[in-house]
């Protein structure tokens, strides 16, 4: 395969590739976070942007303080919410 070959992906291998449902593939594409193309009545995806979606989707380090609740350690936060 020649590096201007492009490969394409139909929406349940992207899907499937993303680990996601093909109703989640299809909000990302209608809200524009992932280009699609409509060839008649079918939608294909370009395999290198789909690894592209996926790597601008990696989550960086210190980002999800915000989903985890703090250490027991911390007794300064803890004693404050009990008063």
């Amino acid at each position: 395969m020649s590096s201007s070959e492009i490969r394409w992906l139909s929406t349940a291998e992207s899907a499937r590739r993303l680990g996601i449902t093909p109703r989640t593939l299809y909000r990302f594409i209608d809200e524009g976070q992932l280009p699609a193309y409509r060839f008649g009545r079918v939608i294909r995806l370009k395999e290198d942007e789909v690894d592209a979606f996926i790597d601008a989707c990696r989550i960086e380090p210190g980002t999800l303080e915000h989903l985890y609740p703090e250490t027991l350690g911390d007794t300064s936060t803890n004693e404050e919410s009990r008063r």
